[in-house]
């Protein structure tokens, strides 16, 4: 039996990928890139906008096109709020609730009455990411969320939160090092609110990882402002925790920051910042903003652009308003027209490609450790390389030695879309060398 996997969305979206993808590989069942081969096809939904649903509506749909012979199993937040829907008018087989899909893979085996090998046929430690060409895993180490921002359906779709064992996490993080993984991110849907359930914190997390794993790279998932906990800059003093976070704000006045019952302010965020860039080198910050909130006047707007530009974000995603059904912000008055949510997202993605590129600058010259990803394409001066600096900046450079998965010293030399870089010749301590 062949399997196709596909996610939208977010990082826990890809977290839970990872597991499916070991749990079908434990029962016998081989993973394809083609989805035209795959006898099952699995897809992770995503409703956080209403782009994201029109995507994965059509997403079902080309699966339905292009395979109508496989059987078809979907999961996620689409899938949790709209079953009867997804099931009716995309002639999906099965669909799996969130509070269900740790046990997808079991789940859609039992129901569809898949045959499947022993599972001691295909152990799960003998599955890695690096056989797919991923050489960054993402591990899921919460769901749910307890707050309730008035523009949000993924707490909904989610549930309450729910922790994984520290101990547990450990184990995956040093299997996946074990089968030669340099990096892993952790994931949820509220991060900072990790072991709120379970009497522990993200700290304790982060210090069990640093103290109980050898994995080269740390990076830590979305995280909310106002749940960075006492001392939590002091962690970064460890080099393996990437110096790089996503913290999202969603605006810049705040006004909308109270409508949108949003815990942080604009003042509080800024200090914020001011702090962790002090204590940590290269620090890089990105965000996300939503453009167009209910209400939101040209001063509130011009709010928000002085925000971003204080801040100097390294990125910022930019998500023009749309109202869920469902939610607190759906019901508010003075929605902002479409042509108005078009110039300012338009504004605003001008300005955050100026900082990125501010931000990018800053860094030549410098000698960076980049985890070198993927496959090489074939150029002129030879074969062309790309993979992330700790801070999260994407570099290209040149080698005709073979890099993939290894974290090689790189002399940050030039700018085009993303830096370029050349191999430093000052070998890195702590083995992690050119072989």
């Amino acid at each position: 039996m062949y399997v196709h996997l596909k996610t939208l969305g977010c990082r826990l979206n890809e977290a839970e990928l990872e597991s499916w993808s070991r749990d079908f590989h434990a029962r016998g069942m081989l993973l394809t890139a083609s989805p035209e081969n795959a006898d099952l096809l699995v897809i992770n939904t995503c409703a956080v906008t209403r782009e994201a649903v029109k995507k994965s509506r059509k997403l079902l749909r080309r699966a339905q096109r292009d395979n109508p012979g496989a059987k078809l199993v979907i999961s996620g937040c689409y899938a949790s709020l709209n079953p009867e829907q997804a099931a009716a008018d995309l002639g999906v087989d099965l669909v799996i609730p969130n509070t269900e899909k740790e046990h997808l893979a079991e789940i859609a085996i039992r129901e569809l009455a898949l045959p499947t090998m022993p599972a001691s046929a295909m152990e799960p430690d003998n599955y890695s990411p690096l056989q797919h060409n991923r050489q960054r895993a993402f591990i899921k180490v919460q769901d749910g969320c307890r707050y309730r921002c008035s523009y949000c359906i993924v707490t909904l779709a989610r549930g309450e939160e729910r922790s994984r064992s520290i101990g547990d996490i450990v184990e995956q993080i040093n299997s996946l090092h074990t089968q030669g993984l340099q990096e892993v991110v952790l994931a949820g849907v509220h991060l900072g609110g990790y072991g709120s359930d379970s009497g522990s914190n993200l700290k304790q997390l982060v210090t069990a990882v640093l103290t109980d794993t050898s994995i080269p790279r740390i990076r830590l998932g979305s995280l909310e402002p106002w749940d960075l906990p006492q001392g939590f800059w002091d962690l970064f003093a460890n080099p393996r925790l990437m110096p790089h976070l996503h913290l999202p704000m969603q605006s810049g006045a705040d006004s909308v920051l109270r409508r949108m019952s949003r815990r942080c302010r604009s003042g509080e965020f800024l200090q914020l910042l001011q702090g962790a860039r002090k204590q940590i080198p290269d620090f890089n910050v990105t965000t996300d903003i939503i453009v167009g909130f209910p209400g939101e006047t040209e001063d509130e707007w011009k709010q928000t652009l002085d925000f971003v530009e204080q801040a100097g974000f390294g990125h910022v995603h930019v998500f023009a308003f749309s109202p869920r059904s469902g939610t607190r912000a759906a019901m508010l008055p003075d929605p902002v027209p479409h042509e108005t949510k078009r110039r300012r997202s338009e504004e605003l993605h001008t300005l955050a490609e100026k900082l990125k590129s501010r931000f990018m600058r800053s860094q030549l010259g410098k000698q960076v450790e980049v985890l070198v990803e993927g496959n090489p394409q074939q150029t002129s001066q030879g074969q062309a390389w790309s993979g992330y600096t700790p801070n999260y900046l994407r570099v290209s450079l040149t080698s005709a030695q073979d890099l993939k998965n290894l974290i090689v010293p790189v002399r940050l030399t030039g700018l085009d879309e993303q830096l370029l870089g050349e191999m430093a010749d000052i070998p890195l301590s702590g083995g992690n060398s050119i072989k």
